[in-house]
């Protein structure tokens, strides 16, 4: 077998940055001016910047002090509490890419039908099922020729779905005017012309915005994921840091520059892609075409990222004897074949269930989210576990014990805020996922330990918890089906 090429820092932050940025950026103006004035935004991105600065510092920290550790974020869930906790997590992150790359197809055929109106309306209509599927396994094809080639082919989608981005936010610096932006600033008063309104206390309007704040860094752990294909683990700190921060400040522009170019209240109103109104104010129809085209852009770079990703996580946890060892498999372009194919399956079968989903965005969106919430919440509670006093951090550190622990420790924080932020009805529904993998870290731990028990003492009561919550969760499904279709 060949000697595997290594990733460099370049190519993993351009795995960071199109993880990240999907085509719903392009709609980031509507749905932050949705509830929430220019001044609330501005809030609203001081508290997730320093928010998510912990949790992406937590993973470069982690990378440094742990390079060993190259088998993605469940080894940090493993080495701090255990078999059955990495595998949650390792499982978690998994169903939560295979629902990621379904909202992805779904965002994908909506925006074919500005172009081919009214055939893939939705994005889950019959055409849109039978276009999104077909990509799912032309994408599983991709990253089967091999994940160096994947991810050559992601570098150059980065630079085309970020050159609309640039394009639209040089355009409206040149044509900020700051008495609009600052009209109303706080969104408390009531101007019928610019379709302002009442958007009630800053509290409550800063509060709206955060779960959109969150979505939008969901796959700043990417080069994380894929570590053991780094070429140095210096390298996948180094790409979080570089993923975070310029995702950050293009962000922030996104949606604040907008208020300078037309009011909140009609930003708040406009379909998405909302990026492409708004440029069609300044230069024409034309603006309009560009960012549909530009989802469209970015919606597959991200979609092939996050084939990369779920099929590599898997595979990395059946080498170490956390998945069932089937999954291990590769094929002669050393790519995760078996895992890919399940992962792919899968993602097939959620298609289908989509169909019947009235609100198919908001669905994949809200469950992504509850599944991935745990995993980042781990991860900080291990730097946190190993950095304070009579842990196991490292005395050659370049980076302190005390800068490590402050970072753990509100890392934990802020990730367990968003896991309360997220509300209860579909975590009951993420129970039930995570109790279905019960049964598969048990045929892994019994192919790893054929004399030894597949859990201990605590995971077997972790084990019943998590199936009592499934249970529980069964029944919230059965009882709210229709809700949860929307």
């Amino acid at each position: 077998m060949a000697t595997e090429k290594k990733l460099g820092v370049v190519t993993l932050a351009g795995l960071v940055i199109s993880a990240m940025i999907g085509g719903g950026v392009y709609n980031l103006p509507q749905n932050m001016a949705q509830s929430a004035s220019a001044g609330a935004i501005i809030i609203a991105w001081v508290i997730t910047g320093l928010g998510m600065w912990f949790l992406a510092n937590t993973f470069s920290i982690l990378s440094n002090i742990k390079p060993e550790v190259t088998s993605g974020i469940y080894g940090y869930g493993e080495l701090g509490f255990g078999k059955l906790m990495g595998f949650q997590v390792a499982w978690g992150y998994w169903i939560c890419n295979i629902f990621a790359n379904v909202g992805y197809a779904i965002l994908l055929m909506d925006s074919f039908n500005y172009f081919f109106n009214p055939y893939f309306k939705g994005g889950n209509n019959l055409l849109s099922i039978i276009c999104g599927s077909l990509v799912i396994w032309i994408m599983y094809f991709a990253v089967m020729a091999g994940v160096k080639q994947a991810t050559f082919i992601n570098n150059i989608g980065v630079i085309g779905k970020l050159i609309p981005l640039v394009i639209f936010i040089l355009i409206l610096i040149f044509k900020f005017d700051f008495s609009i932006f600052t009209t109303d600033f706080w969104g408390r008063d009531v101007i019928p012309n610019l379709m302002d309104k009442d958007l009630g206390g800053l509290f409550s309007q800063v509060k709206s915005t955060m779960l959109v704040t969150l979505w939008v860094f969901i796959g700043i752990e990417g080069a994380v994921v894929i570590s053991s294909r780094a070429r140095s683990q210096k390298d996948v700190g180094k790409a979080t840091v570089i993923g975070f921060l310029g995702c950050l400040i293009m962000y922030a522009l996104l949606s604040l520059l907008p208020l300078g170019i037309t009011s909140q209240g009609k930003i708040s109103t406009m379909s998405p892609p909302s990026t492409g109104p708004i440029l069609s104010e300044i230069i024409g129809n034309s603006g309009n075409w560009l960012m549909n085209l530009g989802v469209i852009i970015a919606l597959l770079s991200s979609w092939l990222v996050w084939t990369v990703m779920l099929a590599s996580l898997p595979y990395e946890a059946a080498k170490a004897g956390t998945f069932p060892k089937i999954f291990a498999t590769e094929n002669k372009n050393e790519s995760p074949s078996y895992s890919l194919l399940v992962s792919s399956i899968l993602m097939q079968i959620c298609m289908i269930v989509v169909y019947f989903s009235n609100n198919a965005w908001n669905l994949m969106l809200s469950i992504t989210g509850v599944m991935i919430l745990p995993c980042y919440f781990v991860c900080t509670l291990y730097l946190w576990k190993i950095s304070k006093a009579g842990g196991e951090y490292p005395n050659n550190s370049p980076i302190t014990r005390e800068k490590a622990l402050l970072t753990g420790i509100i890392g934990s924080i802020y990730a367990g805020w968003l896991i309360y932020a997220a509300g209860l009805s579909y975590f009951l529904v993420a129970a039930v996922i995570y109790a279905l993998g019960i049964p598969v870290f048990r045929k892994a731990r019994l192919e790893s330990n054929d004399n030894e028990s597949a859990f201990t003492h605590g995971e077997k009561i972790f084990a019943w918890i998590i199936i009592l919550s499934g249970i529980i969760g069964v029944f919230y499904i059965l009882a709210n089906y229709k809700t949860l279709l929307g």
